[in-house]
């Protein structure tokens, strides 16, 4: 059995809406030096598999086709035996 660690990040050419939020949330904090916030996601779950490449290959079509969005994100993982 595995552990993924998922991260998933917006493309820079994409704009981050929740970001440039987060950061007006920052001016009105008098936080006056904040910029390019980027927000990402982080998820982690179990792959019930003895067999690392068969890990690897289900954690990448999960990512492809459920959990990242192809066309504005890129993803990239770790996985621990657990």
């Amino acid at each position: 059995m595995y552990k993924a660690k998922v991260l998933i990040r917006r493309r820079a050419s994409i704009l981050d809406p929740q970001g440039k939020a987060v950061e007006k949330g920052a001016l009105l904090l008098g936080l006056n030096n904040i910029s390019n916030t980027r927000i990402d996601k982080y998820i982690e779950f179990t792959v019930d598999t003895d067999e690392e490449i068969a890990a690897k290959e289900e954690v990448t079509t999960y990512c492809k086709k459920l959990l990242a969005n192809p066309i504005m994100e890129d993803f990239e993982f770790n996985l621990e035996k657990i």
